[in-house]
């Protein structure tokens, strides 16, 4: 259960973050982002006519998404019969949606009857260009029993018509504390002059920006132009006083590792596993000024050969167990609530260093957080056109490469 399983969130892209959040309107933050258009009233009933089990199914997803073992796909199996050929192949959103986009405006399979999809510009690209299946959710009752309530009012995908959530994360900060004494509570903390070189910051624009514009008491879904132009001036600032060290990928996890930074941009579930893997005792906070959280969603292309076998998968994922086992290997923020009890069970169930670890994921408010977390946690940049994500562009660019 300790191994290290670093790696998830690879190198992210412009175009692999978007409109995230989907547990926000619960916890008191409604969601500001653009609502799809609703499909029409027969579009479930004519998509799913006629189809049937076939026994199989492909699945693509994300690097050290579950288990290399497979303990829920082999689970699965033995409960239905269905194999499951599993795959990660999905290392960014951008490269994804070019590789399978010709395919889908064909009308021909992907080679995936399962796909694991962030919230992003392509997430809508993938259903505006009507790419995804429409969800027939008398087929998900597991997920409508299960499933933190707030999924439905997601702004990307409102009331789930062509997604379920298979984890979120949150952006943060990151420090050690064995070089930093006082406690880390603002996105000042990223600009202190204190640090000056030994602070990280991501390369990813989305995520970049996010930081400058809260960090400029804005709030990045009602953002604009204007807004991003007085948030990159602010994140020039940090840059021209040499308190940035470098601009990461995920290679930031390794920079704090190694003591080259000492506070950075985090994800939350990184620095959980960090800790775990490597006994470090890193400290992830949200700051004062807000974070930023992201959602992976399992979704149907349209094309699939197999639906419902797909569809009978992620409503297996919901099964209270199942999303225990998941969250337990992955450590990212878990969609059902009801697994942090259960995690409990599992913990008191087991001994040693089996034990303690499942009691520290099932605490973690990286993995199960409360409304307070929630309540300081923001959507990214919404982008209504290519001239806007262009803009933006043009605007954060210069902070990385400049």
């Amino acid at each position: 259960m300790t191994q290290s399983r670093l790696g998830r969130r690879d190198a992210l892209r412009l175009g692999g973050l978007s409109a995230m959040g989907a547990f926000l309107a619960a916890c008191g933050v409604e969601g500001k982002g653009k609502p799809q258009a609703s499909i029409a009233p027969d579009a479930v009933a004519k998509f799913w006519s006629g189809k049937t089990q076939s026994g199989k199914l492909d699945f693509a997803n994300w690097p050290l998404y579950m288990d290399p073992k497979k303990p829920e796909l082999k689970k699965f199996t033995q409960k239905t019969g269905i194999q499951v050929t599993y795959d990660e192949v999905i290392q960014e959103m951008g490269p994804w949606f070019a590789k399978v986009q010709p395919q889908l405006s064909a009308g021909q399979s992907i080679g995936y009857d399962l796909m694991v999809i962030t919230n992003s510009v392509q997430f809508g690209q993938f259903r505006d260009s009507g790419f995804l299946a429409p969800l027939d959710h008398s087929k998900l009752p597991n997920y409508a029993a299960n499933a933190a309530k707030s999924y439905a009012t997601s702004s990307y995908d409102p009331g789930n018509v062509f997604s379920i959530p298979y984890a979120s994360g949150i952006t943060g900060i990151a420090y050690d504390p064995s070089k930093i004494k006082e406690p880390v509570t603002s996105l000042a903390d990223l600009w202190n002059p204190k640090y000056k070189g030994k602070v990280g910051m991501f390369k990813d624009l989305q995520e970049l920006a996010n930081f400058g514009l809260l960090a400029a008491g804005l709030d990045p879904s009602k953002s604009d132009e204007t807004s991003w132009k007085a948030a990159a001036a602010k994140l020039k600032e940090q840059k021209d006083g040499d308190i940035v060290r470098n601009y990461y990928d995920q290679s930031y996890v390794d920079a704090l590792g190694k003591g080259e930074v000492w506070i950075t941009q985090a994800w939350s579930g990184d620095i959980f596993q960090k800790n775990v893997s490597d006994g470090t005792n890193f400290k992830f906070v949200i700051p004062s000024e807000g974070g930023t959280i992201w959602t992976d969603n399992m979704a149907i292309p349209v094309t699939a050969a197999n639906p419902v076998d797909a569809i009978t998968l992620m409503d297996f994922l919901y099964e209270l167990d199942n999303a225990t086992t998941l969250a337990e290997y992955i450590n990212y923020v878990c969609p059902v609530p009801g697994a942090q009890a259960q995690m409990k069970k599992h913990a008191a169930a087991a001994s040693g260093e089996d034990r303690d670890f499942l009691l520290s994921v099932a605490d973690s408010p990286l993995v199960f957080p409360g409304d307070a977390e929630y309540k300081r946690l923001h959507y990214y940049v919404n982008f209504n056109t290519a001239e806007e994500k262009n803009d933006f562009e043009r605007v954060f660019q210069p902070i990385v490469l400049g």
